[in-house]
């Protein structure tokens, strides 16, 4: 087994066809037939937007519509209602686990962030780092999970999946730095492996990204600390019956770094709708390039030797540079007998990453930097038909659906100096496809109880071509079966019980399937991992708004996963590690007492341990000793690493439409175990930002954001492994041929961090016109 390297992840009675053809028979008309219209499946609200200029006050936070009474104010320059679906997006029904929500945008706006992908921070329980430069993914926590850059999290936008399979920096890449936040309508979050529709990288949770079809016209200047500066503009107009809609922004970033970023980033979307989100379309273009250096996460005893300021680099010419370019369309519609929607989309993506982070390790001389190229053409269409009626008199709804994949990968992992190449490790050219079929039935047996049966089987076949290494070329092929199942019992005094457990699956790096032999080391062979891997999870939750203004929800889990494996990008292979096992609790509060104030409070904790004995991390504690630099940490144990116990957040907001208005906003990051013996831990992360702000009646706003508030000195990431510095005892001991081949391939174990951004400033003035 190889020592641990930097970024540990994972990797590690249903609808029968008689019921199916008495839906078909009814053509819609059985639940006009019904003798209790109590008893129906509630009719989906939908409404179509507005026309631009109107405002109408709305809840920030729910399941799908907002409370009745409730009302919020309105952020500057939105001009659709935050329940209105995207045109085409389909219909949304009822919640039907305590842990669905859907965020709206006026509260996605209102938060005070760093940098795009922290939108998700609106998520319950979900933590967004950046241990790197900000052209890279962000890292994402979510119920004991370090998710690494996306593994287990699925996201979309606008219907089109942000996560890339067999990438060449982690599997389940999410990169959200081309999202506009100013065009985000709404989050749809679900969790768990109970939605039949729900497939790759979905079994601790999904989010769907829904973007906006019109605003008025905006134009905004933002200027900070450290080199901040931002331009974004926004319009939209009628055209040929509906609506075209244009944004872009500039932005450029330096960071509190010795080594500044040199963020250079420019972003686009044009987007042309019609329609509601069940009858209508939209077709989204948008394009994406940003180029950056980046201060990577370095050893603690690198500072506090003083060999390096806290905010300075051991390699200067880590960095990268990315480009996106998608186009996406969707379409809905309804007819007597229910609804229909499909959407296709074609992305094509670059990503060029330069990264050192075990410095000498590798490579006493010139150093461990290595170049990871993912170059991709990215293709999918998704179509469901949902059907309503009737059965045994019992109201039913019944959905089925079709979701196609196929990626075209080049691929290649390279040895560098100070970004100029060396030598080959390993190149590929993968091509990639998968098909998802599912199907579920919902039956409201009475007023206060509803079941929904599932079933969704997925099937993945890849083909690898490696011309450095012909023996880890091959296809591999897999198919998978998930049965899903859910039940709500109630309303009983504005109360709700939950109920939800299935089977899910993520997949894995599909060289990782066909490689056999160590590309570093020929010699070395190397167990092919499975493409699919099996997830199975349940939950059972309460949600609640007997309080008047007050939506709370508690939620318990449990989720297994087969196997954590990792394809380690820096390596070109694959390690696996044991099955895992998380339970914990999620409790949601979201709190209105008055139009212009908005309080939420959220609590998840979670227990995470391996199963069984790890008896290859044995062997490599015994081959350590005598080193205790080297073997600490090493010893075998059942923590998953960077697997949070804790995430607790909280906000308070107030304002209305004009005149002052403010939030201030709390996270928290619990320490963590950072190796499998938890003899490294990372400490707690605590950190508030702020919002200040006036807004006039003629659109204009004037804001100052403070993030990092109380200038806390805290980590956005610690991991511990084992790296060499040339100041290191172990180097001299390694260079001279004096310790153990052993141990210098693990290197000095020490805590690895990448610090928080202090106090930062930015100032934003807005017009709407």
């Amino acid at each position: 087994m190889r020592p641990r390297r930097p970024e540990p992840g994972r990797r590690g009675g249903a609808l029968t066809a008689l019921s199916a053809l008495v839906l078909l028979a009814d053509d819609g008309r059985a639940v006009a037939q019904s003798t209790s219209a109590s008893r129906e499946l509630p009719p989906v609200q939908v409404s179509g937007g507005e026309a631009p200029g109107r405002k109408t006050p709305v809840a920030s936070r729910g399941t799908g519509r907002p409370p009745a009474g409730r009302r919020i104010f309105v952020y500057p320059a939105m001009t659709q209602a935050p329940d209105a679906r995207s045109a085409g997006s389909g219909a949304k029904g009822e919640a039907s686990m305590a842990s669905e929500i859907t965020v709206f945008r006026d509260e996605i706006n209102a938060r005070p962030i760093s940098r795009p992908g922290e939108v998700l921070e609106a998520v319950p329980g979900l933590i967004v780092t950046q241990h790197s430069g900000e052209g890279k993914a962000n890292q994402y926590f979510l119920r004991g999970y370090n998710l690494d850059h996306g593994t287990d999290l699925a996201i979309m936008v606008d219907g089109v999946p942000v996560n890339m399979r067999t990438h060449a920096h982690g599997q389940g890449y999410a990169d959200l730095n081309w999202l506009i936040p100013e065009t985000v309508a709404a989050m749809d979050v679900r969790k768990g492996p109970y939605f039949a529709d729900e497939g790759d990288f979905a079994s601790v949770g999904s989010v769907h990204i829904g973007l906006i079809d019109r605003t008025r016209r905006l134009a905004q200047v933002s200027a900070g600390s450290f080199g901040y500066r931002r331009l974004l503009g926004m319009d939209s107009a009628k055209l040929g019956g509906g609506s075209l809609l244009v944004a872009g922004e500039v932005g450029t970033y330096n960071g509190p770094w010795d080594n500044p970023d040199d963020v250079r980033k420019l972003n686009g979307l044009v987007r042309y709708s019609q329609g509601t989100a069940t009858d209508g379309a939209s077709v989204t273009g948008m394009a994406y390039v940003n180029t950056w250096s980046s201060t990577d996460q370095v050893p603690q005893r690198a500072i506090t030797s003083g060999l390096l300021d806290r905010y300075g680099s051991e390699d200067p010419s880590d960095g990268g540079n990315a480009n996106r370019f998608a186009l996406s369309g969707r379409i809905a519609q309804t007819d007597d007998v229910g609804v229909w929607k499909a959407n296709a989309y074609v992305v094509k993506s670059q990503l060029d990453l330069f990264n050192n982070f075990t410095y000498f390790l590798d490579d006493p001389v010139l150093g461990d930097q290595f170049h990871q190229h993912d170059d991709r053409l990215m293709a999918g269409a998704n179509v469901s038909r949902t059907l309503s009626g009737s059965f045994a008199g019992l109201p039913m709804q019944i959905t089925f659906g079709l979701q196609s994949r196929y990626d075209a990968i080049d691929l290649a992992l390279t040895n560098t100096f100070q970004r100029g190449f060396r030598a080959n490790i390993r190149s590929d050219k993968v091509g990639e496809g998968s098909v998802g079929v599912y199907a579920e039935n919902t039956v409201r047996w009475t007023d206060r109880l509803r079941t929904t049966v599932g079933w969704r089987g997925d099937y993945y076949a890849a083909d690898v071509t490696s011309p450095f290494n012909a023996a880890n070329s091959g296809r591999a092929e897999a198919a998978l079966g998930s049965p899903k199942f859910r039940m709500v019992l109630g309303p009983f005094n504005q109360t709700e019980f939950f109920l939800g457990a299935g089977y899910g699956m993520h997949s894995n790096d599909a060289r990782g399937a066909t490689t056999t032999e160590d590309p570093a080391d020929p010699a070395t062979r190397l167990t092919p991992s499975p493409l699919l891997v099996r997830t199975r999870g349940a939950e059972v939750g309460v949600r609640s708004r007997v309080v008047p203004g007050l939506d709370t929800s508690f939620s318990l889990f449990i989720l297994d996963q087969d196997s954590e494996i990792l394809f380690s990008g820096d390596a070109g292979d694959t390690s696996a590690t044991r099955a895992s096992r998380r339970y914990g609790f999620e409790w949601t509060n979201h709190y209105r007492p008055s139009p212009w104030l908005d309080i939420d409070a959220d609590l998840a904790m979670t227990h995470a341990r391996f199963r069984g004995y790890d008896s290859e991390q044995a062997e490599v504690y015994a081959s350590l000793a005598g080193y205790p630099e080297a073997q600490i940490g090493n010893a075998p144990g059942n923590y998953i690493p960077n697997a949070p116990a804790m995430v607790a957040s909280a906000g308070v907001t107030v304002g209305e439409k004009t005149g002052w208005f403010g939030t201030l906003r709390w996270r928290y990051l619990a320490s963590s175990p950072l190796t499998e013996d938890n003899a490294f831990r990372s400490s707690a992360t605590s950190i508030f930002n702020g919002r200040l702000g006036y807004r006039i009646d003629n659109g204009w706003r004037l804001q100052l954001d403070v993030l990092n508030l109380f200038n806390t000195k805290a980590n956005q990431i610690t991991y511990a492994y084992g790296s060499l510095l040339r100041t290191d005892t172990l180097y001299n001991l390694c260079t001279s041929g004096a310790a153990p081949a052993a141990v210098c391939r693990n290197g000095v174990m020490d805590y690895v961090l990448h610090p928080v951004e202090p106090l930062t400033f930015r100032v934003t003035v807005a017009g709407t016109f």
